[in-house]
């Protein structure tokens, strides 16, 4: 079995390695060893976002009176139905990908893939038996898991990972969440809309660390309003596991605490699956845990080229993606633009939302930059007021020479769905000047774009 292309890993970056492949005539198989759609569609972004609309519709049902809605009753959770709606969503997602990839004609090949040297590839199948294929090009697209500290050890039951943070039985009254990026602080906003007492533990000084500093005090706010005990500066130093309860020593500024909680997630990050897939066989060079690649996502070995978490950049599901398509139009000949690492959006689904592209504040000063920045917050914007979401506000930054945008930080209501302009503003190396001139509609919370730009430049009309 001799393909133009094999993908080793179906999840964001390879499916959408293998379909861009295919549309170019190379013929394609992809290995994969569970669910198609890899960790993103099963386990990550998509059933995460699925709980997190529950724990918002909850939350309007909550405050329902504050739209002149009277509801008669108690109006509870149901916490297996939520979880079990949230699996169908992923369910539904990766029987997609399994109908786009039989569309594009891609062989699915099930089993764990390995690099056997000499573009040949062995999958070992669910009973054992191994089969060789032969490929002209090679991605691995493995992805990643969840990380492992020391002294946090996952037992998978009471000490969990996010996976089975999404696939809990009960619901915990009591839960520690150990950091504060988007898997850590989207999970603590779900557990505590829905009731379970959560503490959420930052070894660093601000919760979403990567973020701009305002932005960052601003949800840390809006999660201690919302119930959320948030320790920065600290870190988790043991768990003791005592029949049904954890106690958790975190050690602070102050001194070291005990905690006692139902359920200990640890979220501080993730692994790359680079382990037990060939490397050493094939003579590819790994660097600092990570695959080295260049910029076409060519490995040290020719006709091997790697994508996704396992290789240097944002571990993120549509960075993947985006390296896909590179890799593979590289591979057919064509003469695709290098990824712009630093114009890549990243976005948070608490409650507010966050979503950032370009560089901080902090960090453009760092750089040497005369900035001019410019904040409007939803509090001053109509629609805003309207849906009963003013919490946070846009900030952008700018270049003040030649007005270039540097970067975009947002914390509100929708505001994911927002980011995308900015992206594409960056991209075209729009001025702000060329924002504040870009008719907004109204009532909309994207007027806060243009409103922001025109404060920057001290021409805002609504603050």
């Amino acid at each position: 079995m001799n393909y133009d292309l094999i993908v080793v890993g179906s999840g964001p970056g390879g499916y959408v390695a293998a379909i861009r492949a295919s549309q170019l005539g190379l013929k394609t198989a992809i290995i994969e060893k569970a669910e198609l759609g890899g960790i993103c569609l099963n386990w990550g972004c998509i059933p995460t976002k699925s709980l997190l609309k529950s724990a918002q519709i909850f939350d309007y049902l909550k405050h329902a009176s504050d739209y002149g809605i009277i509801i008669d009753g108690t109006v509870k959770p149901d916490f297996t139905a939520i979880i079990g709606r949230s699996r169908t969503v992923a369910d539904g997602m990766s029987k997609g990908v399994q109908f786009l990839l039989k569309k594009n004609k891609i062989d699915v090949i099930q089993g764990r893939g390995s690099l056997s040297g000499g573009g040949k590839i062995t999958v070992t199948d669910s009973s054992g038996a191994d089969t060789i294929y032969g490929a002209t090009n090679i991605i691995l697209a493995t992805g990643a898991r969840s990380k492992e500290l020391p002294n946090l050890k996952q037992d998978g039951k009471k000490i969990i990972g996010y996976r089975e943070a999404l696939t809990i039985v009960k619901q915990p009254v009591s839960m520690v969440v150990v950091g504060s990026g988007a898997i850590g602080t989207e999970l603590a906003s779900f557990y505590n809309s829905l009731g379970t007492e959560v503490t959420l533990v930052e070894f660093l000084p601000e919760i979403v660390p990567l973020e701009d500093e305002e932005v960052s005090k601003a949800l840390a706010r809006s999660l201690k309003k919302a119930g959320i005990k948030i320790m920065t500066d600290s870190s988790v130093e043991a768990v003791e596991v005592k029949g049904k309860m954890c106690l958790v020593t975190i050690k602070t500024s102050k001194g070291t605490e005990v905690k006692e909680v139902e359920t200990v997630l640890s979220a501080v990050g993730i692994t790359p699956n680079i382990e037990n897939i060939g490397l050493e066989t094939a003579g590819v060079i790994v660097e600092r845990g990570k695959i080295k690649v260049d910029k076409y996502y060519r490995t040290s070995v020719p006709g091997i080229f790697a994508i996704g978490d396992i290789v240097p950049g944002q571990a993120l599901a549509h960075v993947a993606s985006a390296e896909g398509i590179i890799c593979v139009e590289k591979i057919a000949g064509l003469d695709p633009e290098p990824l712009n690492y630093g114009n890549i959006p990243g976005c948070t689904y608490t409650t507010p939302e966050v979503a950032s592209v370009g560089m901080t504040e902090k960090a453009a000063k760092e750089a040497g930059y005369d900035l001019k920045v410019g904040k409007f917050p939803f509090t001053a914007s109509g629609k805003a007021s309207a849906a009963g979401a003013k919490d946070g506000f846009v900030k952008l930054i700018f270049d003040s020479k030649h007005g270039e945008l540097l970067g975009a930080h947002l914390i509100g209501s929708n505001v994911t769905e927002m980011i995308a302009e900015l992206v594409v503003a960056r991209k075209l190396e729009i001025t702000g000047h060329e924002l504040i001139k870009s008719v907004h509609p109204h009532p909309t919370m994207s007027e806060a774009i243009m409103e922001a730009a025109a404060a920057a430049f001290g021409e805002v009309i609504h603050l």
